[in-house]
């Protein structure tokens, strides 16, 4: 299996999106939010004060993005306004989301200082349509990548430190029950996920520098190796077969561009496809 890359610069990349026919990745270092077109062409389409951490789109095209201790919405105009306030929630840092179809966004917080500070549990806010945020789920061990399932029924949750997969019902109103075990992963700290067809999901790990496919009920069917640390992934392309991997190093001063977004082609496409 051969690994390509596809963008190259990157001081700390994070969250691979396919949308819109483009990838779209967050380079927090740097306080970019950059796209890569199908033919490689690369554009910076934000410069965000706060960092850029994690994005995506309402169901009717707008832009969500964790920056700092708030979410922020792009209109239609290109300005970036505030979508909700997080900081009352939890003072900590704020890190992926994800949005459903009902325009519902859950955004996890670390619960802790990151990486300096003593661990203590995080937490999962969802911020309704109107902007309205709350707690919808505590006592997560690092929460990081999310995805909603294609029925809007199930969040699946990385808990990095938990070394699992986690799922929650998502009710209409955004509220979160159900809490179970989706996948343990021993020996993996799962960072930035995305959802295959097949209901699978592809998990990125720092640590081990590689990303695994794990299905519910925790095998490993597939792993991708890489040569620095594995952040995020996303499946896109024309045909939703391409595995965006974005990987950097770690630890990470910051200042070093030595983070790198590869391509990989599987069989299985996004569940987005």
């Amino acid at each position: 299996m051969t690994l390509n890359v596809v963008l190259d610069g990157l001081i700390l990349g994070e969250s691979p999106r396919w949308h819109d026919g483009r990838l779209w990745v967050a380079d927090w270092a740097a306080h970019e939010l950059i796209t890569l077109d199908a033919d490689g062409t690369r554009e910076v389409v934000e410069r965000p004060t706060a960092i850029p951490c994690c994005i995506d789109w309402l169901p009717d095209g707008r832009l969500l993005l964790v920056s700092g201790d708030r979410l922020v919405r792009q209109e239609q105009d290109g300005t970036l306004v505030t979508h909700a306030e997080l900081r009352n929630l939890d003072p900590h840092a704020w890190n992926d989301i994800a949005v459903d179809k009902r325009g519902n966004a859950f955004v996890g917080c670390i619960g802790f200082d990151f990486p300096g500070g003593g661990y203590a549990p995080g937490i999962l806010a969802v911020v309704t349509p109107d902007g309205t945020a709350r707690r919808a789920a505590e006592g997560l061990a690092f929460p990081n990548g999310m995805v909603v399932t294609p029925d809007d029924g199930t969040l699946i949750v990385a808990e990095s430190y938990g070394n699992r997969l986690t799922a929650f019902a998502i009710g209409e109103d955004g509220s979160l029950s159900d809490r179970r075990v989706w996948a343990e992963l021993p020996g993996d700290h799962p960072d930035g996920i995305c959802l295959d067809a097949e209901g699978a999901v592809w998990a990125a790990d720092v640590g081990n520098r590689h990303c695994v496919r794990v299905r519910e009920g925790g095998e490993v069917v597939q792993t991708i190796d890489a040569d620095l640390g594995c952040y995020a992934c996303a499946l896109g392309g024309p045909d939703g077969r391409t595995l965006y991997i974005v990987t950097s190093r770690f630890p990470n001063d910051f200042r070093t561009p030595a983070g790198r977004v590869l391509s990989v082609q599987v069989d299985v496409p996004s569940a987005a496809a």
